[in-house]
């Protein structure tokens, strides 16, 4: 059995074979439960600590979480805010009487150990030579021992806590172990404070970039949209003036031109249209709910009833009543549309579409819900299917209207809702393209 290696010369050796007490654990559950304010956990810890005979000083520093009642707090540097509770009589203090901000305890020596671990100093003459700075130091304090440590969690510092007394002597076991239990708690409540700051701080940003994004595709529409209806408007003009011309070598090559300049300018219009109308879903509120496949998988088979006719194509659905998605309804229909739309325009006369939806577990098991759109299609290698989702990759002729960007802008609108999407095909039977979401 091998024996645990010696403390640093000057400290304390620590023992793990006793419990935390009755109150400190009751005063970790509180901490955890965050109905206090940081300021108001840190009220709490030094009560609670105070309240042993061994203790005369508290001390707390905190960076990343700055109190929210700083009055009280004391500003070191830009981000540093330190604070002590000192029992009264006691000659114990954080900074040297008469010292500024700049005076406070640095403790060079005690403070290497003091990042990873608790270190306790049960008597400031025991410290090794290398640790004269710290005696100084604790001595123009007025502190004879001082267990400090820093609060810390996945290797994110976010300050320290420290307690002192005027007599030397060893610190209780006891008493270690409720520090050790305090000084966890503290570091696990400013971390998820943390996060909850950064968690805000992002979503600012988040709704900062949704209004530009909304302004910016305002303005495409506008900068776009003109000058491309005024260019399909002139080519319309052009063709119809050159139908109304004598025969003739000029007026064939303008009709014939003006139908290319029109053509191009109604595939450029589509463009612009379908990223407007990703757009304007992207940058909306966010405002998912429950929705109902069935009813929105009716809703775009009846939008597609007159493309399906046209290319003889029988549309269908097999989801079963019941089944619901967390999404935005908008959104979950122009996902449906584009793949329906797809399955529609690149099948084969006398082919079919079917819709179908199924329960499913997420990765994690979370319950989510698959929806299907299955063709009787040309189908896809494996080569065109990587690259399906790419923008303006077609692989459909070019009698096939389209502008590429059908199932990239669909994805992205998934994606946007906690989806994803994928597909299988067999060349020469057919695709089955898929949307998972969230179960409502």
């Amino acid at each position: 059995m091998t024996c645990p290696p010696a403390p640093p010369e000057g400290l304390q050796e620590l023992t793990d074979d006793v419990g935390v007490s009755a109150g400190a654990a009751a005063l970790s559950r509180r901490l955890l439960l965050a109905e206090e304010s940081v300021s108001g956990a840190c009220e709490l810890i030094a009560a609670h600590l105070l309240g042993s005979e061994e203790v005369e000083m508290v001390v707390v520093a905190l960076t990343l979480t700055p109190p929210d009642d700083r009055e009280a707090w004391l500003h070191l540097g830009d981000r540093v805010w330190l604070r002590e509770w000192v029992r009264a009589g006691s000659p114990c203090s954080s900074v040297p009487r008469g010292e500024g901000p700049e005076g406070a305890l640095t403790m060079p020596y005690v403070s290497q150990w003091a990042r990873d671990e608790v270190v306790a100093v049960p008597d400031r003459d025991l410290l090794p030579p290398e640790g004269a700075k710290d005696r100084d130091e604790l001595e123009q304090c007025g502190t004879a021992a001082i267990v400090t440590c820093a609060l810390q969690r996945d290797a994110i510092m976010y300050g320290s806590l420290s307690i002192g007394r005027s007599t030397p002597g060893p610190w209780s076991p006891q008493l270690l172990a409720d520090y050790r239990l305090v000084v966890a708690t503290l570091a696990a409540r400013l971390a998820a404070q943390h996060s909850r700051s950064l968690l805000t701080d992002a979503l600012a940003v988040g709704e900062q970039a949704r209004q530009v994004q909304q302004q910016f595709f305002a303005t495409v529409g506008h900068e776009l949209r003109t000058p491309l209806s005024t260019i399909i408007g002139y080519a319309e003009l052009l063709t119809d003036q050159a139908e109304r011309q004598p025969a003739g070598q000029f007026a064939d090559e303008v009709g014939r031109d003006a139908g290319h300049v029109l053509t191009a300018s109604e595939h450029l219009l589509a463009v612009v249209e379908d990223l407007l109308g990703t757009g304007r879903l992207l940058g909306s509120e966010d405002s998912r709910r429950a929705v109902d496949v069935a009813g929105a998988v009716a809703d775009v088979l009846h939008w597609h009833r007159v493309p399906a006719e046209r290319n003889r194509v029988a549309v269908a659905s097999v989801v079963p009543a019941g089944l619901q998605v967390l999404a935005r309804p908008a959104g979950l229909r122009q996902v449906l549309t584009n793949l329906v739309g797809n399955a529609i325009v690149h099948n084969r006369a006398g082919g079919t579409v079917e819709v179908g939806a199924q329960p499913l577990a997420g990765e994690g098991g979370q319950p989510r819900v698959r929806v299907t759109v299955r063709d009787t299609g040309r189908g896809l290698s494996a080569v065109q299917l990587r690259s399906a989702f790419e923008p303006f990759v077609r692989f459909a002729g070019p009698a096939v209207k389209g502008t590429g960007l059908g199932l990239p802008l669909a994805r992205t609108v998934a994606e946007r809702d906690g989806g994803e999407i994928g597909a299988v095909s067999t060349p020469g039977e057919g695709s089955v393209f898929w949307v998972d979401l969230p179960a409502g």
